[in-house]
């Protein structure tokens, strides 16, 4: 059996556990520089007039008006809450594989002899009374009936947010209840086309459409999931994830840019974070491209974006390294004269780090010492995020980052702004 875990509102739920009297009240977390809205817990779902991904500058009013709270997203936040979940759910199973920042199965392989609707019933208690997240657990004997269980589990609180399904009779039954649209794994093109042929629910996929149609019409992909709903394993259980094949980054800046120094510490600053991501999963890289662009949408400004792509005489993962190349690639493609929105760093042709070979021509750089970065990694992890950092990062962060006028303060890995509990006088 497979438990499926999913954390419910989970950007909107992190930001409660810290603001208790924000429980029970309308809650929406904004995307990158407060644009729109991303994510809204199901107090604010039940207001129909606040529309997802809608921009906040037109339903600034209605927000006030309905007293929704919002918050600039603060991922930091959610990623270390994330990784707490995902810590309690490996002392119920070894075999934990991460979907997402708040979704994770959990292979209970081995343990069906205990009481399962008592063990999903642990599993989402015990989160709750550890990180004071809600969560919604669906058990089943494949992937995709688990997701589907887990489906039904948060919507269905007749369940507690519990939903199994260990039967012949249960699966039937909640594949009947959920839209062919709404499988994991279908998108809307395919749930379009079957939708034009009389299927749509999980149930008529199953057992109404052929395998034959399936295969061809939806490869293997489809005939997995068509397997798996029937109660037949088909998706492999991974608990390692596969190193990343593309490492980027991209973020508007808070305000319009023409300085290319300004620009440049930006452009340092990402690559900094990717080739971070890059040395943790033990890779490097043999190309680096550097993109910029202007406000597509500035019936004012001029329009340019323009991108560039190095390739590098030996493949590195060296912090200090990818800066020196990112710059040269930002040089040449920068032009004076344009108010930039945005510049993004992107790392590709990534192979394991013991597949490097020396090139011949190359004298090797003494900034390329990866002992240099083991000891950057080092302090940074156990000091906080760029404690230490390349001195053409900057310090002048705070003036092309980010708006996030509404963050909540970073509770879990920054001392200053930990939350304070005193007494009243």
């Amino acid at each position: 059996m497979i438990a499926m875990v999913d954390c419910n509102s989970f950007y909107a739920s992190c930001e409660q556990v810290f603001r208790p009297d924000l429980l029970g009240k309308p809650v929406v977390v904004l995307s990158n520089n407060d644009g729109c809205v991303i994510a809204a817990n199901k107090e604010a779902k039940s207001l129909a007039h606040i529309p997802m991904f809608e921009p906040v500058f037109k339903i600034k009013d209605i927000l006030e008006k309905n007293n929704v709270t919002f918050f600039s997203s603060n991922y930091t936040l959610y990623g270390e809450m994330s990784q707490r979940v995902m810590n309690i759910l490996k002392t119920f199973s070894p075999m934990v594989e991460v979907y997402s920042i708040d979704e994770a199965f959990v292979e209970l392989t081995g343990i069906n002899h205990l009481d399962l609707p008592k063990y999903g019933s642990n599993i989402k208690e015990q989160i709750l009374r550890y990180t004071g997240l809600p969560v919604g657990v669906g058990i089943a004997p494949t992937k995709v009936l688990a997701k589907l269980a887990n489906r039904i589990a948060k919507k269905e609180e007749v369940h507690d947010h519990v939903y199994i399904i260990d039967s012949e009779e249960k699966r039937k039954a909640a594949l009947k209840k959920v839209k062919i649209g709404d499988v994991w794994g279908i998108g809307r093109q395919h749930a379009r086309r079957l939708q034009e042929k009389k299927v749509f629910t999980a149930f008529d996929f199953a057992h109404n459409t052929p395998l034959a149609w399936v295969r061809k019409e939806m490869t293997v992909v489809g005939e997995r999931l068509w397997r798996e709903l029937r109660g037949e394993s088909c998706i492999e259980f991974t608990t390692i994830p596969k190193p990343k094949k593309g490492i980027g980054t991209a973020k508007s800046f808070g305000k319009r840019l023409e300085d290319l120094d300004m620009i440049e510490e930006a452009c340092a600053y990402y690559i900094s974070e990717v080739s971070e991501v890059m040395r943790a999963q033990g890779s490097c890289a043999s190309y680096v491209q550097v993109f910029v662009h202007t406000n597509y949408h500035s019936k004012i400004d001029k329009r340019y974006s323009e991108s560039c792509t190095v390739t590098l005489p030996v493949p590195t993962n060296n912090t200090f390294v990818l800066i020196s190349e990112a710059r040269k690639a930002l040089h040449r493609i920068y032009k004076p004269g344009f108010r930039y929105k945005k510049v993004g760093v992107n790392l590709s042709g990534i192979i394991p780090q013991e597949y490097v070979q020396a090139n011949l021509f190359e004298q090797p750089s003494k900034i390329s010492n990866p002992v240099l970065m083991k000891v950057f990694d080092g302090i940074n992890n156990k000091y906080g995020k760029a404690t230490v950092a390349s001195a053409i990062t900057g310090r002048r962060k705070q003036e092309w980052e980010l708006i996030k006028k509404h963050r909540s303060p970073y509770y879990t890995t920054q001392w200053q702004e930990l939350l304070k509990v005193g007494s009243r006088s």
